[in-house]
């Protein structure tokens, strides 16, 4: 940790090696409480950087709070960088590094060849393109109009036959109940109002023996210093404020609201992302990234 901090804050006269002076002196392998004490010190750093950071720059993180507030209406948050969705190292890098697996994820849980599939938020069709060249019929919705017509003009510019609409899931519920037999709702139910309702919406979409598979972050200590300190403060991957921590969803949570929906859960793994290299895999440990796999009973 000392020397991460070094490496990413040099400009600081940062006195944390006081901090974790003869951790590593003792040289002795460690156990039980021992990991504990340190993954704490480590997250402690951690965030003391964070401070330093927001008082070099003179800002306050309750500036951080009211961006989070405002960039939990997804669409116009997604619309204001549009036009820079495609670009593989740009602020959609993460994305782009994630896209294979959480693809992979997809296409080993369920038939994609002839597959009536529906991506929910599908943004600027990163999954929808993906998916249809395994052989979909996908249909990509979403709230965000810019973010959707760059998705139709990538599309277009590939000769990809997508089906994008600027649609609720609610409303595409209404309208075409019971519809798909695969729907995906990536990286989403973490920033809407209520996560449960888009739960139970998605179910509502699957065919009798359909699935649906959800990826999110979870709401742990880790996940927070992962996927909110470092990831937006530090290494900069994402835009300030684009999670709550309050807002991120226990797979404890997730489930419940899919079996109250009709839904049983298949599997659940998590979702690895390493910012040094920019890669991403499937892991064990879901105390961040996670995905998850349902399926809608046969008969309704």
């Amino acid at each position: 940790a000392r020397l991460h901090a070094r490496a990413l804050l040099g400009h600081h006269e940062f006195a944390a090696g006081e901090v974790g002076a003869g951790l590593g002196e003792e040289h002795r392998e460690l156990h039980g409480e021992d990991v504990l004490a340190v993954e704490i010190l480590v997250q402690a750093v951690v965030v003391a950087l964070l401070v330093l950071e927001e008082e070099r720059r003179g800002a306050h993180l309750a500036g951080g709070v009211a961006a989070r507030d405002e960039l939990r209406v997804r669409g116009g948050k997604l619309d204001a960088s549009a036009h820079r969705f495609w670009d593989p190292e740009g602020e959609f890098r993460p994305l782009h590094r994630i896209n294979p697996v959480r693809t992979a994820y997809v296409a080993g849980h369920c038939r994609l060849a002839g597959a009536r599939v529906l991506d929910v938020g599908c943004g600027g069709g990163l999954l929808c393109e993906a998916l249809q060249a395994l052989g979909a019929r996908v249909t990509g919705i979403d709230l965000a109009p810019t973010m959707l017509e760059s998705a139709r003009l990538h599309a277009a510019e590939r000769g990809v036959a997508i089906d994008y609409r600027l649609l609720s899931t609610e409303a595409l519920g209404a309208a075409e109940p019971a519809s798909f037999d695969v729907i995906t709702c990536m990286e989403m139910v973490e920033h809407v109002p209520d996560p449960a309702a888009i739960v139970a919406a998605v179910a509502a979409l699957a065919r009798p023996g359909g699935t649906a598979l959800f990826s999110t972050l979870n709401r742990t200590p880790k996940a927070f210093v992962q996927a909110i300190v470092a990831a937006e403060y530090l290494f900069r991957l994402v835009p300030r404020g684009t999670h709550g921590y309050e807002r991120l969803i226990l797979p404890s949570e997730l489930a419940p609201w899919a079996r109250a929906a009709g839904l049983t859960l298949r599997d659940s793994s998590g979702l690895a992302f390493d910012p040094f290299t920019a890669q991403a895999s499937l892991s064990r440990d879901p105390g961040v990234n996670y995905l998850a796999c349902f399926t809608r009973a046969d008969a309704v």
